[in-house]
């Protein structure tokens, strides 16, 4: 069988994403506290998700996603229903595997973000979940991004990938 170029691993990786849907939308104003669920937001590219705890800390981390495909892995291997809040995220996806969203830049809104890293499970899932809670979640803890272009977004929204990647160096 004869290699074609256009299915080399390095051109899958820059092929084209389906956009999502934004299913939720939560703010934590206090660590540890409550997590309130909000129909809209805004995003600032100095501050991040303004009215979220995170709030002007780290420019790496303005915002958690995790796609609704993802809760219903975990929930799979807890055996138990996991609810948005719990996952202690952000935002909540639908639609697109947000992993491919690596190295790229997207809109949420009226706002650009930029893919950060992955989002990594903290110990607070074994508290919510009980044993096996951390494992559940691991690898399939959504993504942070930082913001570019500040703006509103509304659950229902759609998240579109932006045409040009970020430039590496």
């Amino acid at each position: 069988m004869a290699f074609h170029p256009k299915s080399s691993l390095a051109h899958l990786l820059q092929a084209p994403v389906r956009p999502g849907t934004v299913q939720w939308i939560g703010l934590r104003p206090e660590r540890r506290g409550e997590i309130i669920a909000a129909d809209e937001a805004h995003l600032s590219p100095e501050v991040g998700l303004i009215g979220d705890h995170y709030q002007g800390r780290s420019g790496n981390r303005h915002l958690t996603l995790i796609g609704q495909e993802d809760m219903h892995a975990i929930a799979s291997f807890l055996g138990v229903s996991v609810q948005a809040h719990a996952l202690r995220r952000n935002v909540v996806t639908s639609g697109i595997n947000l992993l491919a969203l690596k190295d790229k830049r997207f809109r949420l809104g009226e706002a650009v973000l930029e893919y950060t890293g992955e989002c990594h499970p903290c110990s607070r899932m074994e508290e919510t979940f009980g044993v096996g809670g951390y494992n559940a979640v691991r690898g399939h803890g959504g993504i942070t991004a930082r913001v570019i272009t500040g703006g509103r977004f509304r659950v229902g929204d759609r998240l579109m990938p932006e045409i040009d990647e970020i430039p590496q160096p």
